[in-house]
């Protein structure tokens, strides 16, 4: 996928769908048995379309499995007496390189399989789901129906884009996700965030909350905060200390203050006949 950077399969941590965000859980529940089969009862299906594995990234699941278990059980449906694998192969080989005996694994019929997958589509397809619902959406059909980023996208219609960054906010920490929800947060004010460490996250976000900060309030902070040297930095924080002064005493959109002058940007201009009134 060009133009993506990372590959899809670094969007979201280790397939992880959380129930908490998943708007078609209760309908998962009706159709799925969730099972501790033998490894040596699944059986992999020859037409999967993914056909290369990465060896390292199966040895770094590997890996993570024997510390963690895990996390994400695979899909099945019953095949004679085994389980064909519908989504999981990466899971499923690391397992078996971990040296498990058993893996989880959510066994439905073909038929419920194939109607999740249109249930799952037509709710990320709604308007009134909030960001991480969504990002959660794309990850299950990631995760369990085996589509591609590019898939996903011409069955939502949406950019491929667009479902790679809301994908991305997967990767923020509980907290934020949580936030999101409840108190309705913007993806675009919040993925900026997501490449931050979670104590950075955890401290400007209920600033976020409270003021209302916007894209680019959130984008100007991170700037300002950005590592410099010492006198750089005590200038640049000044200098934002007092750019958010004028902004909030001449009601302006932006302030920016270099060296040798003040740049003023108003909303329209009846804001900026006001400060002129003020200056005669």
């Amino acid at each position: 996928m060009k133009g993506l950077g990372r590959g899809f399969e670094s969007l979201i941590p280790i397939d992880l769908v959380d129930e908490e965000f998943d708007p078609t859980s209760l309908e998962d529940e009706k159709v799925s048995t969730l099972l501790e089969i033998p490894l040596d009862k699944i059986i992999r299906d020859d037409d999967q379309p993914r056909k290369k594995f990465d060896p390292e990234a199966i040895q770094s699941l590997a890996n993570s499995i024997k510390a963690n278990g895990v996390l994400q059980p695979i899909v099945v449906v019953r095949e004679g007496v085994g389980y064909q694998i519908v989504a999981g192969e990466r899971r499923y080989r690391a397992a078996k390189l971990a040296g498990l005996d058993t893996i989880p694994a959510i066994v439905r019929t073909l038929d419920a399989q194939n109607r999740l997958e249109l249930s799952v589509i037509e709710n990320a397809q709604r308007e009134d789901l909030n960001a991480i619902e969504l990002a959660t959406a794309y990850a299950k059909l990631k995760s369990q129906f085996n589509l591609s980023a590019k898939e996903i996208s011409e069955r939502i219609g949406k950019s491929e884009t667009s479902v790679t960054n809301t994908l991305r906010l997967l990767n923020l920490p509980d907290s934020a996700k949580k936030a999101m929800v409840d108190h309705n947060l913007p993806e675009a004010v919040m993925r900026p965030l997501i490449v931050l460490p979670e104590d950075k996250i955890e401290k400007i976000l209920p600033r976020i909350i409270d003021e209302a900060w916007t894209v680019k309030k959130v984008e100007d902070y991170l700037k300002a905060k950005k590592p410099q040297s010492s006198a750089s930095a005590v200038k640049a924080s000044l200098n934002y200390d007092r750019e958010q002064a004028f902004v909030k005493k001449f009601n302006a959109r932006k302030v920016k203050i270099t060296n040798k002058s003040i740049t003023i940007t108003f909303k329209n201009s009846k804001e900026l006949e006001k400060l002129l009134e003020k200056l005669k």
